[in-house]
């Protein structure tokens, strides 16, 4: 274990997703159709993908697979997620759809239960709903029910908005479940790989309905798109190689930050203060979760151990 390294690791690829988010965004501004994203985001990623891969000589392990139908599934799940996400990106403010993604881990907890047969105690349970507390915090602003009598198209944009943010943390929890499911049979590169071209099939698919002809500047964050996702991934894969995902995972909230730094100074975002609290608390309850599973993995590594032999 090398948990320095693991955290600077961890740490950048938060960085990386919040960059990503940015471009995102930006593009969203730009009016770049959703699918012409998508596809960018998911080709060039799998250029960084192939290229380390193979540097590595694991170039073979990311392209064979035992369960094809599984990453199929894993695919599908993962589009609708990347285009709920990349939409709710193009119609709120940086840190609060980033805020609302976090409801995906809580999101998880019930679905290991639901689709996994995990046990889940009431400590976990609790802390979801904590969680959810946090994220109607977060809604609240959206929730007035008197601004919509007002009308305007920002008002409406915002409510789509939102309901993509939390279509896509549900779909993101589901492609976690799937995750799980594919990891007892099938290599890191492996569902990568197959995660990058499910989603850019699925944006070429757009080509039909209306692309642009990207300028100088959008085709440049179109391309970066893509690889700061593909390096963004492969740096949190490495990431878990040096220290046990439930030490390194709280810093994925480090998303926040960066959120609220990237949007303040490229898109001139302030979040609302129901945003911080409610981030906060969606924050707090997914870290105990974290902590939560770090406690139960270690008393399970207790007990198959055994009593300590003082023969």
């Amino acid at each position: 274990m090398n948990l320095p390294k693991a955290v600077l690791l961890k740490a950048l690829s938060a960085l990386l997703f919040a960059l990503l988010s940015a471009c995102v965004r930006y593009l969203g501004e730009q009016a770049v159709p959703l699918g012409q994203v998508v596809f960018f985001r998911a080709a060039f990623a799998i250029l960084p993908v192939v290229l380390i891969y193979a540097w590595r000589d694991e170039l073979v392990d990311a392209v064979r697979t035992r369960r094809p139908l599984g990453h199929l599934g894993r695919g599908l799940i993962s589009v609708a997620g990347m285009f709920l996400n990349f939409a709710a990106l193009a119609r709120l403010p940086l840190v609060d759809a980033t805020a609302i993604s976090f409801a995906a881990p809580l999101i998880t907890v019930a679905f290991a239960a639901m689709f996994l047969g995990e046990r889940v105690r009431a400590y976990r349970w609790s802390a979801v709903a904590v969680g959810f507390v946090g994220i109607i915090v977060m809604l609240w602003p959206y929730l007035n029910l008197a601004q919509y009598a007002a009308g305007g198209s920002a008002t409406v944009a915002a409510t789509v908005g939102v309901g993509c943010a939390l279509l896509a943390a549900l779909t993101n929890a589901g492609s976690v479940i799937q995750t799980r499911r594919l990891t007892d049979t099938e290599t890191t590169s492996s569902i990568v790989f197959y995660f990058s071209l499910y989603c850019a099939v699925a944006g070429l698919a757009t080509l039909p309905f209306g692309w642009i002809w990207p300028g100088p500047m959008q085709l440049a964050v179109l391309v970066a798109s893509g690889v700061v996702g593909g390096l963004a991934h492969i740096v949190l894969t490495t990431s878990y190689r040096y220290a046990p995902a439930s030490l390194v995972a709280p810093l994925d909230y480090t998303m926040m930050i960066w959120a609220f730094v990237l949007g303040y100074f490229l898109f001139g975002e302030l979040p609302t203060i129901y945003v911080f609290v409610g981030g906060a608390i969606v924050a707090a309850s997914g870290i105990f979760v974290i902590w939560r599973e770090r406690q139960l993995g270690l008393r399970r590594i207790r007990e198959a151990e055994g009593p300590p032999n003082v023969s």
